[in-house]
């Protein structure tokens, strides 16, 4: 069993997040996976951007502000 490192985008709303979690690469039909922890920090990403409190997100994730471009 393996694991390598990933970033998983997070979009909510105006808001984009980049966490970190490992990946889990194994022999079996299941691979790759992510552990528990990391499912329940993605979650936590994005509550939080759902409530708006970018502060409490960015100590979990890099945090950004999407803007729409105008052609």
């Amino acid at each position: 069993m393996n694991k390598k490192k990933y970033t998983k985008r997070v979009f909510e709303g105006r808001y984009m997040a980049e966490v970190e979690i490992e990946l889990i690469i194994a022999e079996d039909e299941w691979s790759p996976y992510m552990s528990l922890q990391d499912a329940y920090k993605l979650d936590d990403v994005r509550e939080t951007l759902k409530r708006k409190n970018v502060r409490d997100a960015s100590k979990l994730a890099n945090v950004f502000t999407l803007m729409p471009v105008v052609v």
